[in-house]
């Protein structure tokens, strides 16, 4: 299982609740780095997390809001988010994926160059279909065709 830390703050402004996600350019709101430990910039060999991946972090960490009750729903979450609640919905249905392809998407190689390989809008169709072996075939599929390296267990399992 792989964590993902990101800071989220809430702030009120005009009567208003807002999630601000800290950045590298706030200083004030990212813990100081320690010494020995490693910077939070990626290396520019290593390539940069596939935007799906980061997507299904974003999905995983906004379903904990709301079982929190940080948020009260998902209208709330895509008025703070700055995103509307058709995209949110998007999002969110990462989640309907088999647990195993959830932690593929979220362990991809890093993309070193051009285009992800697999996008959000390809995994649409499979996060559609009820049942997790449909789910599994669809996702085998989609690794064969957009040519990812290993992956991991979900598409050498069943």
């Amino acid at each position: 299982m792989t964590t993902v830390t990101r800071s989220i703050r809430f702030t009120i402004k005009d009567r208003r609740k807002r999630a601000v996600v800290a950045t590298s350019r706030d200083a004030n709101t990212l813990p100081p780095e320690t010494p020995g430990s490693k910077s939070a910039a990626p290396d520019a060999n290593e390539g940069r997390v596939p935007r799906v991946a980061r997507l299904m972090a974003l999905a995983i960490r906004f379903d904990q809001l709301l079982l929190d009750g940080v948020v009260a729903n998902q209208m709330e979450l895509a008025r703070l988010a700055r995103v509307t609640q058709p995209r949110m919905t998007q999002i969110m249905n990462l989640l309907h994926l088999a647990p195993d392809i959830q932690e593929a998407v979220l362990m991809l190689p890093p993309t070193r160059s051009g285009r992800n390989a697999v996008s959000e809008r390809d995994l649409r169709p499979i996060a559609g279909l009820s049942l997790w072996r449909e789910q599994r075939r669809g996702w085998r599929a989609l690794v064969k065709s957009s040519g990812i390296p290993k992956i991991g267990d979900a598409n050498e399992r069943r």
